[in-house]
């Protein structure tokens, strides 16, 4: 499996051509949590610090606002959100794509 990739602080022109502002936004509030990545997800972080601990036994990842990262399809961790999460974000594939992986990841637990 492929790793987290952080970008600290990317500049306006790669925020403009990979079309963040337009990206759906989701938040959430201080927490611990299982999440599975059923896609590869982009996220640009607007507010918040959260520390993602992979299953697998990989270190744990730190991302705070102005951070635009990348998680691999089928990643399997644990988030813990430090401070209030918001976010812009953009799965892989399309609609009927991400409907099938959620269904098959679910049979598969």
């Amino acid at each position: 499996m492929s790793k987290i990739v952080i970008e600290n602080k990317p500049s306006s022109t790669r925020l403009e051509t990979l079309g963040v502002s337009k990206w759906p936004t989701w938040s959430k509030e201080v927490s611990t949590f299982p999440w599975v990545f059923p896609e590869q997800e982009i996220a640009y972080i607007l507010e918040g610090e959260v520390v993602i601990t992979p299953n697998d036994g990989s270190a744990p990842v730190t991302f705070r606002k102005g951070d635009l990262v990348t998680f691999p399809a089928g990643l399997r961790c644990t988030w813990e959100v430090k401070q209030p999460l918001h976010k812009h974000y953009q799965l892989d594939g399309s609609l009927i794509g991400r409907i099938y992986r959620r269904i098959k990841l679910f049979f598969t637990k």
